[in-house]
């Protein structure tokens, strides 16, 4: 594991990497929409931080964005977790990966935590949300407040009865890294949109999960855009109509994605989704109908 720190106005951004390599999907399988020509075309660059074309293996991270603002400790997206049942996603299921360990490293104990925010509530965005404890589920962080997006809390609760459209990848996560924090009187539910403070906003970026969000960085002259799973491959830059196949509403997804990466463009804002190795993220610039990218994100090479 690796952390990173930079300074955007007047708000610090530490990256901990919980997971780097892997993960076993194909590209053709992850990414249906894209042409094997474009894997071809700009594989000079996506190897071999984003795929391994030998093994025929997407490579990803998963990584949670620790910020410092206003006097607050805020973590964006908290990865895999620890002994997690996931039986469809295997390759997130009983891990232990020394996430809690990093985090001292970047001088933060899980009572620190003030705020933790949830771009989404898919299996890998919320697995340190909670903690094993005896054998109950409980929150990992004690003083923090939870911000779900009301509409994947609505949709990912198995009372609901809501079927995904992507397969079961998702089970029990509701239950064990969802469910614990509302019931303690943690979650924060929001909807539209939510202000954490004057440099940090979360607004809906619905396509990927009915609840997608946006975590929006605006301090002084700098801007960020924390996108979630907006894209897990930086081939998603160059293609931005190619969504992932766990994407729950693909024609929403396009949209969202062309309107953030535009947004990104017009004001010169990072881009930090919660999966790209290497840099981390991006700046982007209008390249035709799609984007190129301008620079990587100012992190150490992972």
């Amino acid at each position: 594991m690796q952390q990173q720190e930079i300074v955007l106005g007047d708000v610090s951004i530490t990256r901990i990497v919980e997971f780097h390599g892997p993960i076993g999907i194909a590209p053709a399988d992850f990414f249906p929409e894209a042409p094997e020509q474009a894997w071809r075309e700009h594989g000079h660059w996506l190897e071999p931080d984003f795929v391994d074309s030998a093994a025929d293996v997407c490579v990803n991270a998963v990584q949670t964005w620790l910020l410092r603002s206003e006097g607050a400790t805020i973590l964006v997206d908290t990865g895999i977790g620890d002994d997690k049942e996931r039986p469809y996603a295997p390759i997130w299921s009983r891990r232990r990966t020394g996430f809690l360990d990093e985090l001292a490293k970047a001088g933060v104990q899980p009572q620190d935590v003030d705020v933790v925010v949830n771009t989404h509530l898919h299996v890998d965005h919320v697995g340190w949300n909670t903690r094993l404890e005896d054998r109950t589920w409980v929150p990992t962080f004690p003083n923090a407040t939870y911000l779900l997006p009301r509409r994947d809390f609505d949709f990912w609760n198995p009372e609901n009865g809501h079927a995904s459209k992507v397969g079961r990848g998702n089970q029990n996560v509701f239950e064990d890294s969802v469910a614990p924090v509302y019931e303690a009187g943690q979650a924060l539910l929001w909807d539209d949109g939510h202000t954490i403070d004057g440099n940090l906003r979360l607004e809906l970026a619905a396509g990927h999960t009915p609840g997608s969000s946006v975590l929006a960085l605006e301090s002084g002259a700098d801007r960020a855009l924390f996108v979630g799973d907006l894209l897990h491959t930086p081939l998603q830059f160059v293609s931005p109509d190619t969504n992932s196949c766990f994407c729950e509403d693909p024609a929403e997804a396009r949209a969202t994605r062309r309107r953030l990466l535009g947004r990104a463009s017009d004001t010169n804002a990072l881009v930090l989704p919660a999966h790209l190795g290497a840099s981390g993220g991006a700046e982007v610039v209008r390249d035709g109908d799609a984007f190129a990218i301008a620079a990587w994100a100012p992190f150490d090479h992972i």
